[in-house]
């Protein structure tokens, strides 16, 4: 009998983002919460949103698998 994480892994079997992405949207993550994380423009980034499109950012310049931006 499958368990319910096991039915969604079936169903859902392709992975939208690689573990690659996800260590450099880790390391995004870490790097805002001590502080150091900046944007573009040389501010502090405090949005945890900010962060994780910093960290998906830098995974497509890499080219990691990572699906294209929704804008």
């Amino acid at each position: 009998m499958p368990t319910a994480t096991k039915k969604a892994a079936t169903k859902n079997s392709t992975r939208k983002y690689s573990p690659a992405a996800g260590k450099s949207v880790e390391r995004e993550m870490k790097a805002m919460k001590e502080g150091k994380l900046k944007s573009g423009s040389g501010k502090k980034v405090t949005d945890r949103k900010q962060a994780i499109a910093i960290g998906l950012s830098e995974a497509r310049k890499a080219g990691k698998k990572v699906p294209p931006p929704k804008s």
